[in-house]
Order: structure tokens, then sequence, then C-alpha cells
């Protein structure tokens, strides 16, 4: 079963230095029927302007993963990383038993897009942890690559729940296949681009929440840039 919505039924909150698309109730927009899809909480499509950012502000029992698609963004916490990733580069951070960071655009020219996403844990009180890595378009060019997994995919950062998340950059006609096992739920969202998702279109913006499918078939009608996470229920 799929259920997809289009781009603009997200929610949009424009602060001048940040233009937000949510896809879950997140901070001031709040849908007691749209908490959730399986274990994922967050899913924050976001523009950031030159110059600004998020100051710094906690967390605690969460596994947060972010995607840069487009220009920089510079993270800090309290636990003294420092990294900076540009396009393709992932960042993860187990907030675990409570964490401070701030997350901000460096340049005061470029914008920053990015994808922020929240997995609940599967334990609470962890010791916090960061870490950061840096893909290439070359990594994900007509296959879904693995970003971030529990640890079970090679190469990929680590987060503590059972949960995989893959990118791909998908020529135009080529084709991509995935298996989703039994109970398990699929979160789906064309960055650029338009594709079919077994035969339905979804084109950029776009996202489509699967459940009780098993085989996904995924076809690029132009060329497009994608993100699949492969989640467990609650």
């Amino acid at each position: 079963m799929f259920k997809i919505i289009q781009s603009d039924k997200r929610h949009l909150g424009d602060h001048g230095w940040l233009q937000a698309r949510w896809h879950f109730s997140f901070s001031d927009y709040h849908d007691p029927d749209n908490m959730n899809f399986g274990a994922l909480r967050v899913f924050n499509d976001d523009v950031v302007q030159g110059g600004g950012g998020f100051p710094m502000h906690p967390h605690r029992d969460m596994e947060i993963v972010t995607y840069v698609i487009e220009g920089e963004l510079e993270h800090r916490d309290h636990m003294g990383h420092v990294g900076k990733i540009g396009p393709g580069g992932v960042q993860v951070m187990t907030a675990g038993k409570g964490v401070v960071h701030s997350e901000a655009n460096p340049s005061k020219t470029v914008a920053t897009r990015l994808l922020q996403m929240w997995v609940m844990p599967a334990a609470r009180g962890t010791q916090p942890r960061y870490e950061d890595r840096a893909f290439t378009t070359k990594d994900r060019l007509n296959r879904l690559f693995p970003i971030v997994s529990s640890g079970d995919l090679p190469g990929s950062l680590t987060i503590g729940q059972d949960a995989r998340f893959y990118v791909s950059r998908l020529e135009a006609g080529k084709t991509l296949e995935h298996s989703l096992s039994p109970g398990r739920l699929g979160y789906f969202f064309v960055i650029t681009g338009s594709v079919s998702l077994n035969g339905q279109a979804v084109n950029a913006g776009d996202q489509a929440r699967i459940s009780d499918e098993v085989n996904l078939k995924i076809v690029a009608s132009t060329d497009a840039e994608l993100i699949l996470i492969d989640l467990p229920p609650l």
C-alpha cells in the first residue's frame, strides 16, 4: 500500500532566514494524526539562507540524521565536535541522555538545502555521539547507496535503531529495485526530478509512505535525486 503526499501538501514555514517544509508535526505545526510513520518522527526539508542557522539547543533520546543537498552545513556540539559537510555529506547524532548542538550555514551568500530526519531510538538514555562523512555523486549513481544503518551495512554511518537510509542519483530511464522484509515500512522522497514507484508517479517534493509492500521498483522519468528509508514499525 502506498500513500503519496504531494509536495504542496507539506507544511511550509517561512522564517526569512529559513524556509522549512515539514512532513510531520514539528515546532509550531501540530497535527495529532501526523506525528510519525513507524519509527520516523521528523522529516524536514530545509533551506537555510546565507549566514543563517540554528543556535545551540538541546535534544535527548533521538537519532538525528542530516543529509546536505546544496551548500554547506557546519556542526558544533558540547562534546567538542566541529564538522562541516557539503552536498552528499551526511551527519548522524545520537542524542541519548542529552546533547547540545548548533547547525549553521557557514556561507554569507550561498543557501544550504538539507534534509533533517529524526528516528526514535531502540534504547533510551544511551551515550551521546556524533559522526559525519562525505559521500560523492559517483557513490550513489544509479544505485541505492546506503548512508545510515544500525551498523549492518558496510560503510554506512551508525544509529541506534534498525533503520536503513539509502540515497540515489538516478539517470533518466534507469531502474532500481528494493525489497522490504515483511512488516517493514518504506519512506520514499524525491529530492529533484521525477520517477515512478511501482507504476505511480512521484515528483520532486513528493513523499510516499509505504506499508504492506515487499518489492519496490523505481524508474526515473527524468534525472532524479531520491532518498529511501527502510523502517521498523513502532
